[in-house]
């Protein structure tokens, strides 16, 4: 259910077991071709989907639209929050609901740039509120070994802007897609140190996009599609569906 569209009298109401979820967003630059709400938009996507099916299984908060996007900053439209800032914000939210009364919590992370911070947001809330739980999913890394079989782009492709990111907006909000403005991919060969949303055997720091993509764009777009955003969509969301209701 949606937080927002309650009264007071019925929040004061609802099983406080009911898992909560807070999605991890961004706004940054997402290429030529994407919107800066890309990371948001497939984060809400992915929400709505499980309020349309399993709406009275769990707790839906409002969005934060921004995140920890500092390594997009000389794209223009990126905007971000500092470590400590977005750790504030999202900690201060949480304990909002604990007081509450309400134990059970899951981050649905959207955005690449979040995973760090977001597993120290879920390290010190658990060490501090010992009596709930505490869970950190990037939708992802759900599914990996499912998404590598739509992979078409190989190593690299599925990075930044590339190919499911794109697919998933062509499927999400199509009106948003500028297909005339993808770009070419970049011509730098695979580095597993740079990093990979599917395949990428090591966890990195995030450089600077610009060092890594004159446009922005990391991976693979010209091998998206509607048809592949919405498959992606029925895998990410069987796989959400099944942990919420694990959770409860």
């Amino acid at each position: 259910m949606i937080w927002d569209n309650l009264t007071t009298v019925q929040a004061e109401k609802i099983n406080k077991e009911l898992p909560v979820l807070i999605l991890l967003c961004a706004t940054e630059q997402h290429g030529p071709h994407l919107p800066l709400s890309t990371d948001r938009l497939i984060g809400e996507h992915f929400a709505n989907e499980l309020t349309r099916l399993i709406k009275d299984k769990f707790i839906l908060l409002p969005v934060i639209p921004v995140g920890y996007s500092d390594h997009h900053m000389d794209f223009s439209g990126t905007l971000t929050f500092k470590h400590s800032t977005f750790k504030k914000i999202i900690r201060e939210m949480t304990e909002c609901m604990i007081t509450h009364g309400f134990k059970n919590f899951l981050f649905l992370n959207s955005h690449g740039g979040n995973q760090g911070i977001g597993q120290v947001i879920i390290e010190e809330l658990g060490n501090k509120h010992l009596d709930c739980r505490f869970n950190l999913v990037t939708w992802w890394k759900l599914a990996t070994q499912d998404l590598k079989k739509l992979n078409q782009s190989g190593p690299g492709g599925t990075g930044h802007a590339g190919e499911f990111e794109t697919s998933l907006m062509l499927f999400i909000s199509p009106e948003l897609v500028q297909n005339d403005k993808i770009d070419q991919p970049s011509d730098q060969k695979y580095n597993p140190l740079v990093g990979d949303m599917i395949t990428s055997p090591i966890i990195s720091h995030f450089q600077k996009i610009k060092k890594i993509s004159k446009n922005g764009v990391v991976g693979n777009p010209f091998v998206s599609s509607t048809v592949k955003g919405e498959n992606i969509s029925k895998i990410i969301t069987s796989k959400l569906v099944k942990l919420i209701e694990n959770m409860n």
